[in-house]
């Protein structure tokens, strides 16, 4: 029984085998047939073992990647976001661009001295029809200044404070004025029902001339108002047999539920007569 070759041997053989290769590959042809075989052969080999590093490379790019993309997604949904609401703010300028227009369009028609306010309040008393202006005694406003917007009458300063003042709406339970019919200058009393689109005529006889769809304006009686403005347009008229009066409906011109600006006026041929004030009257 033969013993097992010394390791050493082996090794030795295996070098010998080597460097004889490497000799035949440098000296002779034939070595590269078999070259290109085993390159078929130990391909799998490369890439198996390649395949952790490739692996973990594209692993981490991907990971890379999809982090990129996340932090990519949330900045174009703030900046979309952002623009979203600058062109809702842009939408809201422009829309009191529109309004502030139409205000100074109206006042170069007006014959009187005009002052541009802001609404900056309204009554939350549901029984008042009341709104709060940024304008006072310092800016020349008075109790009774009539004020309107681009379409109509809204109303009259009923107190004036120092930097602020309270504006009696025409549609004001508590609220009447002169008014005629603008077509054919029939007078009547205007009054407000307490609703913000809601106006009636009182004690108009039942053969007067007046029709759905007249316009009603300021007659200037009292000295309350300035003659010519837009008040209301008639909605409805309504006649019962045997009644004295007919039921007569309006809706205001001006935009008393919608306004952001007024105009207040001081006529300049006529001045107006302040507003009784009710406490001074019950003092008395």
């Amino acid at each position: 029984m033969t013993a097992p070759a010394n390791p050493t041997y082996r090794l030795l053989i295996a070098l010998v085998l080597a460097i004889v290769m490497m000799v035949l590959d440098q000296r002779t042809p034939w070595a590269a047939p078999v070259r290109h075989v085993l390159g078929y052969l130990t391909a799998p080999i490369h890439y198996l073992a390649h395949l952790p590093v490739d692996s973990g490379e594209w692993l981490s790019e991907q990971t890379q990647s999809r982090g990129s993309l996340i932090d990519e997604n949330r900045r174009l949904q703030r900046q979309a976001l952002i623009l979203e609401q600058r062109v809702q703010r842009l939408a809201v300028l422009e829309a009191e661009n529109v309004r502030l227009r139409e205000l100074l369009n109206s006042s170069a028609d007006l014959d009187a001295n005009v002052l541009v306010a802001e609404i900056i309040g309204v009554d939350p008393d549901p029984n008042r029809q009341e709104l709060v202006i940024n304008k006072g005694s310092g800016d020349q406003v008075s109790r009774g200044q009539a004020v309107l917007d681009a379409q109509g009458l809204i109303g009259q300063v009923v107190d004036a404070g120092p930097l602020s003042s309270r504006v009696l709406l025409v549609t004001d339970a508590s609220h009447a004025m002169s008014v005629q019919v603008n077509r054919n200058g029939v007078r009547a009393v205007l009054a407000g029902t307490g609703q913000s689109d809601g106006l009636k005529l009182l004690y108009v006889p039942d053969t007067a001339d007046i029709r759905e769809g007249d316009l009603l304006v300021s007659t200037g009686l009292g000295q309350r108002y300035p003659r010519g403005y837009p008040v209301a347009t008639v909605t409805a008229v309504r006649h019962q047999s045997g009644a004295p009066f007919a039921e007569i409906a309006a809706r205001p011109t001006a935009r008393v539920d919608r306004a952001s600006h007024v105009l207040l006026v001081q006529s300049t041929d006529e001045p107006l007569i302040p507003v009784p004030d009710p406490e001074a009257a019950n003092d008395a």
